[in-house]
């Protein structure tokens, strides 16, 4: 590698805005803002919603007048 023209890679302080969470990373830059971290991410914390994926099928089957797999009685 030449010398001199490669930036300072150093250990800095991320700092996440929306809880407010800090950890340290490495990065050339001497500060990291970062706007969603692991700790306050829906997909991290178990808090995710799937709003529109529930009842689809229940949703067809009342649209559509059918009787589901469960609903129907065996012969």
């Amino acid at each position: 590698m030449k010398k001199g023209i490669h930036p300072d890679y150093k250990t800095v302080t991320i700092t996440c805005t929306t809880c407010g969470n800090t950890f340290e990373g490495g990065s050339v830059l001497n500060e990291v803002r970062v706007d969603t971290c692991s700790n306050c991410h829906p997909f991290y914390t178990g808090k995710q919603k799937f709003g529109q994926a529930a009842g689809r099928v229940e949703r067809f089957n009342k649209r559509y007048n059918r009787q589901s797999d469960n609903d129907t009685e065996e012969e």
